[in-house]
């Protein structure tokens, strides 16, 4: 989308922007039928198919494909990769029962930050929503605050998280995190239904399946060569194997 020029893509016999070439695939997409909704997706979830829930809505299916690409950067605050499974979490229905009766706080200040942290307020004591410097919001909801201050750092002990600590030297005393920056990511998605991740990137075989059945993923989320060509391959592969995937549960 942020392309300024494009040159090496099969079949563009001139530059062209990557915002010509996004609207050109969607019109295309449209054109053969495809209903492509412009929704935030906040979270998936499985009973007996899975459950892509939006701001707005939920949708079921047999089958999902992750393929919202990669997140180009990412705040480094100290301690994240420390405390990771060791309080930090990405994921409040997963793992917000460990923190019933506890002061928890949540990473991020969009609509997914939110959406996390009301999930927390039915098992948590207090959630507090970390911006680390953007703009707190206003909520009405009893158990929920917004801190706006910038963070310094994570710290605890060497097998659990305990304080966020910022840059005014001020403290919050928290049993966990749970990391909700920005748009959900593809890894994010993944790391909320255990979908194998190593390097920052969703493991997958020569189909694009991941560890979990009837869970693919394509694209730069996948790690490897970060080009268009890449990616559509990825997105064929993907799309055929889940086409099977769902005939097979069909039968």
């Amino acid at each position: 989308m942020k392309a300024e020029k494009i040159e090496n893509y099969y079949g563009v016999n001139s530059p062209i922007s990557g915002k010509e070439l996004l609207e050109s695939g969607i019109n295309q997409a449209k054109n053969l039928g495809t209903e492509i909704l412009s929704e935030e997706v906040v979270g998936i979830l499985y009973d007996t198919e899975f459950i892509v829930k939006t701001i707005e809505n939920e949708y079921r299916g047999k089958s999902v494909i992750l393929a919202t690409g990669a997140k180009r950067i990412s705040q480094k605050i100290n301690g994240v990769e420390k405390y990771e499974g060791k309080g930090i979490s990405y994921c409040a229905i997963c793992d917000g029962f460990f923190y019933k009766n506890k002061d928890v706080a949540v990473l991020g200040d969009g609509e997914y930050a939110i959406t996390e942290a009301l999930e927390l307020a039915n098992v948590a004591n207090h959630v507090t929503i970390l911006t680390n410097g953007e703009p707190a919001r206003e909520t009405r909801h009893p158990k929920i605050n917004f801190n706006n201050k910038k963070i310094r750092e994570f710290r605890g002990s060497e097998t659990t998280i305990e304080k966020v600590e910022f840059e005014d030297n001020s403290i919050l005393d928290v049993s966990g995190i749970f990391i909700a920056q920005g748009i959900a990511s593809s890894i994010d998605l993944a790391k909320k239904l255990g979908v194998a991740i190593e390097n920052n990137s969703i493991l997958v075989n020569k189909n694009m399946q991941t560890n979990l059945h009837g869970i693919f993923a394509c694209g730069d989320c996948t790690g490897g060569l970060a080009q268009i060509s890449k990616s559509v391959y990825e997105g064929c592969v993907s799309g055929l194997s889940a086409i099977e995937f769902v005939k097979q549960q069909n039968k």
